[in-house]
């Protein structure tokens, strides 16, 4: 710890506000908020065993802190989002989980803008505002905001907004949609942190509505002032901020479950999807620190053959491929959706390009982590040290080849009382790494099936045209229009000619009449 740090310890005030932390440069590499200063950003220099790998890495770069006091918990949580998008620090990128990050999302395009909130934006002309890292905060935000600045949280229905009319939730039909974009964008406006600003607007136009005697209009300013000075006074996320926001100690446990020589930084996913060996295709998804990087996703195009194990040892033979190392690196684990045919056929293809890596199936039934005793390249002592444990969280067999490990045994067999009576840092391990190759499973499972349903789509719009030579798009829809099926395309040789010429006209006639005794 530096000597600036020490001091600045001894310098945070008891207020909520937004902390940075700074490298030796003077580069911002952390922005973080806190409900109160002194005890979040102390908690950082706390020996503590639930600090997680990247956290200690941010802890041994940090050099200076700096801190913004602000008004609120409900202010940090919007001047947070700001300084992140202002500064982009490395550590908010390394230290966040995909799925934490969220934006709010207001389209100022549509009559009827909703307020909503989503983990994906889209190129759809809407506006986006985040990212927020605490989404359970910004919807607390949100539904206290919302007595101040009424907005449609989804599209206006006349029999479902009456109440939230009447209650002052929603913007009234009467007022139209110009009047309720003039509140949008005070609400948008107090999102990106403008609290003082509006405040001030606020008052000027109360005052002003009084000179003119609209005593009623001046009332109902009044009201929004006094539900603003009541937000300051709302708890947004408590008076601290949980050390594991990385999520990742399910990394340090993998490393520690299978004696892994280093924290697996990049883990892969693999999955085959087909419809009876037609269409087969397989999927590559690849988790970084412990969070999606979709960038980095792979599909594959596979032999059409209704073999999952013969379909797993081509997608992994061709992954591990020499070109495609240089390209893609190589993997510190990879887990295989599948269990003893699809994990053999992986360590297989991994044999036969003299590849060494860390990998485990996950069987469909009861989720199963399968480990080959071989192949898998693993060190089986902890897992097999469960096998004479009497712990209720945690179930161990194995056969002549693999070592089966179920960690689910807690949430399926045991009762509340016995959930209760283990120990919180026992249940919180197990549930980590579960959540992590759940997440890994159903990712690289669903990006799998996309595949396969485009390709299927993409097949069932190909007609009999597409496979004439000389029939490309342009003179496949101008035969489509004219003769409406493929079948009325031949019934009239001379109407063809007149509209494709004789060549062409013979080609489609010879192959179209070999579809036809193929039938």
């Amino acid at each position: 710890m530096s000597d600036k740090v020490k001091d600045k310890l001894k310098q945070l005030p008891n207020k909520p506000g937004v902390y940075f932390h700074k490298s030796k440069t003077g580069e911002i590499i952390y922005v973080g908020k806190a409900a109160i200063l002194k005890n979040r950003v102390r908690q950082y220099f706390q020996n503590s065993r639930s600090k997680d790998s990247k956290t200690m890495a941010l802890v041994e770069e940090i050099y200076d802190i700096d801190w913004i006091i602000t008004d609120s918990e409900l202010d940090a949580l919007f001047l947070e989002s700001e300084m992140v998008k202002r500064y982009m620090p490395k550590f908010n990128v390394l230290l966040r989980d995909d799925k934490s990050q969220c934006f709010i999302r207001i389209n100022m395009k549509d009559e009827w803008p909703t307020v909503t909130m989503t983990r994906n934006p889209a190129d759809d002309g809407a506006e986006y505002y985040g990212p927020f890292f605490n989404s359970y905060a910004i919807r607390k935000a949100l539904r206290y905001l919302r007595r101040v600045f009424p907005y449609l949280p989804k599209e206006r229905k006349m029999m479902q907004s009456k109440l939230d009319e009447d209650l002052g939730l929603s913007p009234k039909k009467s007022d139209g949609s110009e009047n309720y974009k003039v509140n949008l964008r005070k609400l948008i406006s107090y999102i990106k942190g403008n609290r003082k600003q509006i405040t001030k607007e606020l008052e000027k136009e109360m005052n002003n509505l009084a000179k003119e005697y609209e005593f009623e209009k001046a009332a109902k300013i009044r009201n929004k002032l006094m539900a603003m000075k009541e937000l300051q006074r709302r708890i947004m996320f408590g008076d601290k901020e949980f050390m594991d926001i990385s999520k990742d100690k399910a990394l340090t446990d993998l490393m520690d479950l299978f004696g892994l020589l280093r924290i697996p930084y990049r883990i892969e996913g693999f999955d085959i999807s087909h419809m009876s060996g037609k269409n087969v295709v397989a999927s590559m998804v690849v988790f970084v620190n412990g969070v999606s990087s979709r960038s980095d996703y792979r599909k594959f195009k596979v032999s059409e053959k209704n073999d999952d194990y013969a379909n797993m040892y081509e997608t992994i033979y061709r992954r591990f491929g020499e070109r495609n190392m240089k390209s893609w690196g190589k993997p510190d684990l990879v887990f295989i959706d599948g269990g003893k045919p699809q994990l053999s056929a992986a360590i297989k293809a991994l044999k036969d390009r003299n590849v060494k890596i860390s990998v485990v199936g996950i069987a469909k039934r009861d989720e199963e982590i399968v480990v080959s005793k071989s192949g898998s390249n693993v060190i089986l002592d902890k897992v097999l040290s469960y096998k004479n444990e009497k712990d209720p969280t945690v179930r161990v067999y194995e056969d002549d080849n693999f070592v089966f490990l179920n960690l689910h045994v807690n949430q399926m067999n045991a009762g509340s009382h016995s959930k209760n009576m283990m120990s919180r840092k026992q249940r919180n391990t197990y549930e980590d790494i579960i959540m992590l190759y759940q997440r890994i499973r159903d990712e690289s499972h669903r990006f799998a099936v996309q595949y396969h349903s485009v390709l299927r789509q993409n097949k069932s719009k190909k007609s009999a045209l597409d496979e004439i030579p000389g029939i490309g798009p342009i003179t496949k829809k101008k035969l489509l229009r004219k003769f409406k099926s493929i079948k009325s395309i031949t019934s009239d040789k001379n109407e063809l000619i007149k509209v494709v010429g004789e060549k062409k006209a013979e080609e489609i006639f010879k192959h179209l009449e070999i579809d036809n005794d193929k039938k």
